[in-house]
């Protein structure tokens, strides 16, 4: 693939990527996890709502499931963007140090924010997906323009380097790579902020996470090239599979856990992300359901005021509103009835929220 980005003849825009971010990002604050999780604390629902709502959350160390993909997407969609949107800054007339310098400025707006987040007293932790975010933005950017073998090299090198770092760190107490809290990253912690995660999470999942951002830069340029529409869905399920795949078969020598992003579970994420990828490409775009796209998309296209809005309580709060109407409209029903409507109620809110500044052209972006 040639190293200079060019917009495809056919289009400039992928609606596919806005329906996969704005997919992604409705799932966040759709608030369909607290239904599951609820039903099953009542011991209603059977195996299946268990299942949905183990799929729900994050697996606990050694556990993957669904939820486990939501940051891998995110880093990825933002990847598969930044080709399009350096291609439009440059068109404008701007030089790639002017852009780099936004890239920088947006950096640090995401530190800030992440570290607004993620501060609770007198402790804070570098772990959401705003400052990891932060960091891998710009070690993308600095590679947008190169080969996709550099690209690919050092994704990869990125993640041998994390490994060997938790297999070999000589430090005693923290060289148990796939023990909580005695690993690489719990030291790394403690060295740079002083305190560990309740829940494990990691700073250090920065440097291997880096992967799916960079593999997400290839395949935005593969979407601006000329190929076929077939060519490049067949290129995105080739690879996709092959990540799932040998992310599995890595997986039974290195866990995937994804606390610690271990190179197991990036390299089988990775390859989910493709996999999806090929999906909202293949329905939006070549099959062209362009209003279910479109539905998506407008979330998408505020995925930091939807970040935003969900962490700091908004979700709750359009509970708050909606739930004295729905328990009423609907107290000829049972519990279960009442919070699957007021859950629909609060995910169409926050959908005319995005709608409302799409009309009216607000995109909140850093």
């Amino acid at each position: 693939m040639d190293t200079t980005i060019q917009l495809s003849k056919e289009q400039d825009r992928v609606l596919s990527i806005d329906f996969f971010r704005g997919l992604v990002m409705f799932i966040l604050v759709s608030g369909i996890g607290t239904f599951f999780n609820g039903l099953v604390e009542e011991g209603k629902g059977g195996a299946l709502i268990e299942l949905l709502n183990k799929h729900a959350d994050h697996g606990v160390w050694f556990e993957i499931y669904f939820w486990d993909l939501i940051q891998p997407f995110f880093m990825f969609i933002v990847g598969v963007a930044m080709p399009f949107s350096l291609t439009k800054r440059l068109a404008k007339g701007d030089s790639w140090k002017k852009s780099f310098i936004h890239a920088l400025k947006r950096s640090f707006w995401l530190l800030v924010l992440g570290f607004m987040l993620g501060a609770k007293d007198k402790t804070y932790f570098l772990t959401n997906i705003l400052p990891q975010l932060s960091f891998v933005y710009v070690i993308a950017f600095l590679l947008i323009q190169k080969n996709v073998k550099w690209q690919l090299l050092v994704s990869f090198a990125l993640i041998l380097v994390s490994d060997l770092l938790y297999h070999f760190w000589p430090v005693e107490g923290y060289n148990m790579p796939y023990t909580p809290d005695h690993n690489f990253g719990s030291w790394f912690d403690m060295v740079t902020v002083g305190h560990l995660h309740p829940y494990h999470w990691v700073t250090f999942n920065a440097i291997p996470t880096c992967a799916h951002i960079i593999w997400g830069l290839i395949i935005g340029k593969l979407l601006m090239t000329d190929r076929s529409q077939k060519k490049k869905l067949s290129i995105m399920i080739l690879a996709g599979l092959s990540g799932v795949i040998a992310g599995y078969v890595l997986g039974l020598y290195i866990p995937m856990i994804e606390r610690i992003s271990t190179s197991s579970f990036v390299i089988f994420s990775g390859g989910w992300c493709v996999l999806a990828m090929a999906f909202s490409y293949w329905l939006i775009d070549m099959m062209d359901f362009k209003k279910v796209g479109l539905f998506f998309a407008i979330v998408g296209m505020n995925p930091i005021f939807i970040y935003l809005f969900t962490s700091l309580g908004g979700r709750q709060l359009l509970n708050r509103i909606a739930r004295p109407f729905t328990y009423r409209l609907f107290s000829w029903s049972n519990d279960i009835v009442i919070d699957m409507v007021t859950i629909t109620a609060v995910a169409a809110m926050v959908w005319y929220i995005c709608y409302f500044l799409y009309k009216r052209k607000i995109f909140i972006k850093l």
